[in-house]
């Protein structure tokens, strides 16, 4: 049976890649005087120089600001003014500031859920950036646990299935990102519901979900998630 479900945020509680993806335009914008993007790999150098950076620095808005300024410094071989790098500063404390604008349906969605199982958060980023979304949002009281993690791998999610005394089939995990919310769950052993987001940071990408599993399901709207959440509990409740 199904006894706990967990609940990613970005994206899947409230708006996040968007503003991302708006500061990586702006970024491209400050640059364009002193690099030529146009070149081969010029625009995918950010995403190169920020994977490295992701064990530096982690995840979230400080490391992609800091990525945005090497990188900057790197492609303009150096020549970028010391005005439009404080300009990319700057696109960080935007971001860092950005209002939490929760998904349509989503409140509701998490409230019904909420009345048949226990729900988490569980969230990775920058801690101090998490933490104000997170009592922003309006729906903290709603969580039994909220985490936040450094990265969401199956090395994590067992830390956490054991910390909350549950095994794995016993855990349903939703979320907007393939990579870090269904597929470490489905690997081992639990279940996960995917609500696509219309817009998905290139390193969050993986390989869809095997045909046929199931212990998956897909809904495009939060809307269909007490329905998706309930027949994945019926499924597992005749499981052997």
């Amino acid at each position: 049976m199904i006894g706990m479900v967990g609940f990613d945020a970005d994206d899947t509680l409230w708006r996040s890649q968007d503003y991302f993806d708006e500061a990586q335009e702006a970024f491209e914008q400050i640059l364009a005087p002193w690099a030529d993007l146009d070149r081969p790999g010029a625009r995918d150098r950010l995403y190169q120089v920020e994977s490295g950076n992701i064990g530096v620095f982690g995840y979230g808005v400080k490391g992609m600001v800091l990525s945005m300024l090497e990188a900057a410094i790197e492609l303009s071989d150096a020549r970028i003014s010391a005005t439009d790098l404080q300009r990319i500063l700057g696109l960080g404390k935007e971001l860092l500031r950005h209002p939490v604008e929760l998904l349509p349906g989503i409140a509701e969605a998490v409230e019904a859920i909420a009345r048949e199982h226990p729900v988490v958060m569980i969230t990775k980023g920058d801690l101090f950036h998490q933490e104000s979304k997170v009592r922003d949002c309006g729906m903290a009281d709603l969580f039994g646990r909220i985490e936040i993690v450094s990265e969401k791998d199956p090395a994590t999610y067992r830390r956490l299935l054991a910390e909350f005394g549950l095994q794995a089939p016993q855990f349903l995990m939703i979320g907007n990102s393939l990579r870090s919310d269904i597929l470490p769950v489905l690997a081992l052993g639990g279940w996960g519901i995917h609500v696509p987001y219309h817009s998905t940071w290139v390193h969050e990408r993986a390989a869809p979900v095997p045909e046929g599993e199931r212990r998956f399901r897909q809904v495009n709207t939060a809307a269909a998630l007490p329905a998706a959440v309930a027949e994945l509990a019926a499924v597992a409740q005749r499981a052997p």
